[in-house]
């Protein structure tokens, strides 16, 4: 496979910042969302084990692709060589401003 692309997408899911690696990123027949493809889980022999990467590898076990929505990407890079999948951190009281979203309706009673 001669030059595949690598990329690195954060964005932000359930207030935590998350960094993948993929390799594939595209736009989603879905409406406002952005595909990610081929989720790169490097297969490391160290002893010491990352326990966010180890929660993120459970998180997408058997999944294919994901579909993160528009607002909540930060950012999308092609880079050179894979690295760590991980959760950054916090994206409360971070630089990250979330999108400002509409006001949910309230249930009649």
């Amino acid at each position: 496979m001669p030059n595949e692309s690598i990329y690195r997408i954060r964005f932000v899911s359930q207030g935590d910042v998350y960094e993948l690696y993929a390799r594939s990123v595209d736009s989603s027949r879905l409406y406002a969302f952005v595909e990610v493809a081929d989720i790169i889980f490097g297969e490391r022999s160290e002893i010491l084990v990352d326990p966010s990467e180890e929660k993120l590898k459970a998180e997408f076990e058997g999944v294919k692709r994901t579909y993160v929505p528009m607002h909540a990407v930060i950012r999308i890079d092609e880079v050179v060589q894979e690295g760590q999948n991980r959760i950054v951190g916090k994206g409360e009281g971070g630089t990250v401003t979330p999108f400002p979203m509409p006001a949910q309706p309230k249930g009649r009673d």
